[in-house]
Order: C-alpha cells, then structure tokens, then sequence
C-alpha cells in the first residue's frame, strides 16, 4: 500500500531491566508495562469452551463456495478450485479446505432416509469429490444445517445428526459447517450438541463449524461444542458490512484460542466490492483477530492484487502465530473513532500492530507504547508486514504513521528487551 511513514520518537536516556518467570500456558499476570498484557490482551475465557478434538489449533484457512458462487455450484467448480489452489501456491500457505456450501445435495432426502448429492450438479458424488482433494493433499469440506431445511431448503440435520455424520466420514469429510436455518425456535444451546456427538463417535476427526450467526453469543455457550464459531450476521462485499463486523467480533476476543476460534465470516477479498485498500485492511484485520481465513473469491480467476493479499506469508504468520491471543482493539480517535490502533500478542515476545484508517481520506495515527501495553523506553524492532521491510531496530515510545484512507499498515515489533516469555496460554 502507498503511503508515508512517519516517525515520532521519545527518546528517554536510562538502563532498565526486565525479568520475568513464567510457567504454564497463559498471559503472564504481572507488570510487564504500564498496562499488564494479561489485562490488555486478556484471554481468562479461552480453554472454557474447546472441543478439544485435535484441529484448530490454529485458525482454519481454505476456500468457501458461498460468498462468489452461492447456488451456482457443481463438481467441475470444486474440483477446479482444488486445482486453483495448488497452482496458485496457495495451498503451500495454508489454504487446505475447499469448502462446499450449502445447494449441493438433493432437495429431499432419498428412500432410505440419508441425503444425497444433486445429481445434476454432483454426478459424481461426495466421495469421488473427496478423494480428487486428497489425492491433493488438500481437505474437503461440507454443510448442512442445524434446522428440518438449509437456508436455501434443502435438508436439514436436525433429529438426523448420527446419520448424517455417519455419512459425511463415509464420503471422507473433513469440515463441517452447520448453519442455522428454519430451526424450529429450538435454542441453538440445544441444537448443535447432537452433532457433536455425532461427529465424535465417527472417530474421523471432523472440524466442526458452528454458523448461528452470533445470534445467542456462542462464545458464552459453547461449551466443547465447536471447534470455531460465527459471532455475527453474513458478511457482504462492502466497506460497511466489513467493519460492523469486525467491530462485533472484537467483542468476543477473550474467548478464542486453539480448538476453538471466534469467526466473523468469511473473506470478501477480490469478490469487487471494496478497493485494493480496503480488501487489504480486510485481511489485515481478519489476521490479527486469529479468524478463520477462508477465501471467498473464484481462485480460478484472481487478479494479481487478490492474490498479493491473500499469499501474504508474513500476514499469514500473524493469523496462524502458535501463542493463539486473539488481536483487538487497543485504540480509537477522531471522527467517529475512525484512526484506530489494533494489536495482539505473538509467540516470541513480539507484538503485530494495525494502525487502520476508517476515516475518508489519508491521516496520521499514533500507536503510544503505553497504550500497547510496552514501557516507553522499551525499543522495538519494526518490520513491515506489507512492504516486508525492516523499518528500524531502534523505535522508542510512540510510532506515528500517514495511512491511505480506508487502509492500513501492518508491523509486528520485536522488543530489544523481551517484556513477555516466549509462552503458550494455560487451559482454563
């Protein structure tokens, strides 16, 4: 992304020293700055709700048929989008589900009772399907949904859970996302559990993806349920829909963590609707919040930018950082709060920091150290997660930068004193 840098340093003349002993898992509780980053980047929740079942331990990241295709899908798209994704190095990255959403089964189920694939548009099967993905070292995902009917009325799999799961293991799925469609007015409280069980007593390690659109606040219920869950409404490729969105899954920020993430939806980058900036901001953020990074363009046909932005190892490491501390906001200025800083904890004793512009035109915005949760006379190596250079080995208690409007620029600092031991969170 265009755009200068510019740099306001407090420099502070004085030797400190810093030692810390932590054991375990978790944020270290005692003073590593003016702010404890136990308290900034609390995460006391996570480990309540995990479904332990041996994935996600890092956010998940493929492809999703929804957002480009919706019902316009077949077998040829999916097998086609496997291909895409090996070519374009993106598998290599990390995107190794291809997703298939909801309009690929038959709209009723057949005499014995299970679900079939539409035999117009998936002549071929699940299970062939399945095994063109693996032959390509990818995974293969399917939906269905926790009501009598999916969204766009096919069978649902409410009262059908172990039938259901029996089959998808039998096809050889490895993900699961399960919508919240004509439900009965059940509680969702009561409706995913069963497919839980379900999936577990397949003994085929299924990801289990909870979509009930954050309406009863998953994160407060789902109690070893899922392995991610949907803290809001559908995203939309527009500028509007993206940071409601990101601003409602920042709510959630302490309950995320490996086996069990927040999910804000998928990605939106190079469906069109939003500028190269913006989709950029969009990537960035969705990096930081530890959300599932699931591509939701047409990776047959991606123009060279949408494919800059999502094969952005260096963001990429940002989003799969083993500590697993959800990013948040850590502050916001101006009109409408629109120069905002956003930062998150990784593995190392390193921080990544967004400095996000949601104003309308291009501005300055300062990320203060204290705010950060970093003593002021801490210096900090910068790196450049979009341009992927080294800024500066020496930057001292406050970092000023003109952003584009409607963009963003990355960093992760690495403190030339470490101020947090190279540490994984406790279970709770």
């Amino acid at each position: 992304m265009a755009g200068s840098l510019a740099l306001s340093i407090v420099i502070i003349i004085c030797v400190c020293k810093y030692s810390a002993t932590v054991t375990g898992r978790q944020i270290p509780s005692s003073n590593r700055g003016p702010k404890d980053w136990s308290v900034l980047y609390n995460n006391s929740n996570y480990g309540k709700f995990q479904l332990n079942n041996g994935v996600g331990q890092t956010p998940q990241m493929g492809w999703n048929s929804w957002n480009f295709f919706a019902c316009a899908i077949n077998e040829t798209v999916i097998r086609e989008t496997a291909d895409a994704l090996v070519s374009t190095g993106l598998a290599d990255l990390g995107y190794v589900y291809v997703n298939i959403d909801d309009c690929w089964s038959s709209i009723t189920r057949n005499s014995k009772g299970d679900l079939e694939p539409d035999q117009k548009t998936f002549p071929s099967g699940i299970k062939a399907l399945a095994d063109y993905v693996h032959a390509k070292y990818l995974k293969l995902g399917i939906y269905s949904d926790a009501g009598i009917y999916t969204c766009e009325v096919r069978p649902g799999s409410i009262y059908n859970e172990k039938r259901d799961a029996n089959l998808f293991a039998s096809w050889g799925v490895d993900y699961l996302k399960y919508d919240n469609c004509y439900n009965l007015d059940i509680p969702p409280k009561k409706r995913y559990p069963p497919m839980r069980e379900a999936l577990n007593a397949t003994e085929r390690t299924i990801f289990y993806s909870l979509c009930e659109w954050g309406v009863d606040d998953p994160a407060l219920w789902a109690d070893n349920v899922g392995n991610s869950w949907r803290t809001t409404g559908d995203i939309n490729d527009s500028w509007e829909s993206m940071t409601a969105i990101a601003d409602l899954n920042d709510k959630w920020a302490a309950y995320a963590g490996p086996g069990g993430w927040n999910d804000p939806d998928m990605l939106e980058v190079g469906n069109g609707g939003m500028t190269y900036q913006e989709y950029q901001s969009h990537f960035s953020i969705w990096a930081l919040m530890k959300a599932p990074l699931l591509v939701g363009c047409d990776v047959r046909n991606m123009a060279k930018e949408t494919l800059e932005i999502l094969s952005n190892k260096e963001v990429i490491a940002v989003n799969q950082d083993t500590l697993g501390v959800q990013g948040r906001k850590i502050s916001s200025e101006g009109t409408d709060g629109c120069r905002q800083v956003w930062a998150g904890p990784l593995s190392g004793s390193r921080l990544a920091v967004v400095f996000w512009n949601r104003c309308s035109e291009a501005t300055s915005i300062t990320a203060k150290w204290d705010a950060i949760g970093l003593e002021s006379t801490v210096a900090v190596s910068v790196r450049d997660l979009w341009k992927h250079e080294t800024l500066s080995e020496n930057f001292m208690g406050v970092m000023e930068v003109t952003v584009d409007a409607h963009g963003c620029e990355m960093y992760v600092f690495t403190p030339n004193v470490s101020i947090l031991d190279t540490v994984r969170r406790e279970f709770i």
